[in-house]
Parts: structure tokens; C-alpha cells; sequence
């Protein structure tokens, strides 16, 4: 037979609120820094395409 489980109290149910909540901030702000470098071009850990890289321009010949 089912037996109802014990009440979760306000503050672990506002803890686990919370955590839910500030996970997508913290993600969010990590893709906003890294726009913010590629943007500006000091970006060292990421590779994207440009333009010029578009056109073949910078592409290594073989």
C-alpha cells in the first residue's frame, strides 16, 4: 500500500527553487562573455568563421 511521503519544508523547497533559477543566469552569462570576445577578436579558445575565411582567403592552400 502507498504511503504519502513527508512534507518538504519552505526552505528546501526555495533552495532548490533558487538553484533552478540561477543556473540558465549563469550559462547565459558565460555566452555573453564569449560573444563579447569573439566581437572584439581576442578570443583564444574559439574558432568561428569570418568573412574573409568565407571567401577562402585564409585558408591554407594544399
Amino acid at each position: 500500500m502507498a504511503v504519502p511521503k513527508k512534507r518538504t519544508s519552505r526552505s528546501r523547497k526555495k533552495i532548490r527553487n533558487r538553484a533552478w533559477k540561477t543556473r540558465p543566469e549563469e550559462v547565459a552569462s558565460v555566452a555573453f562573455s564569449l560573444a563579447q570576445s569573439v566581437l572584439t577578436g581576442r578570443s583564444t579558445s574559439f574558432y568561428y568563421v569570418t568573412e574573409e575565411m568565407a571567401e577562402g582567403k585564409d585558408f591554407p592552400q594544399k
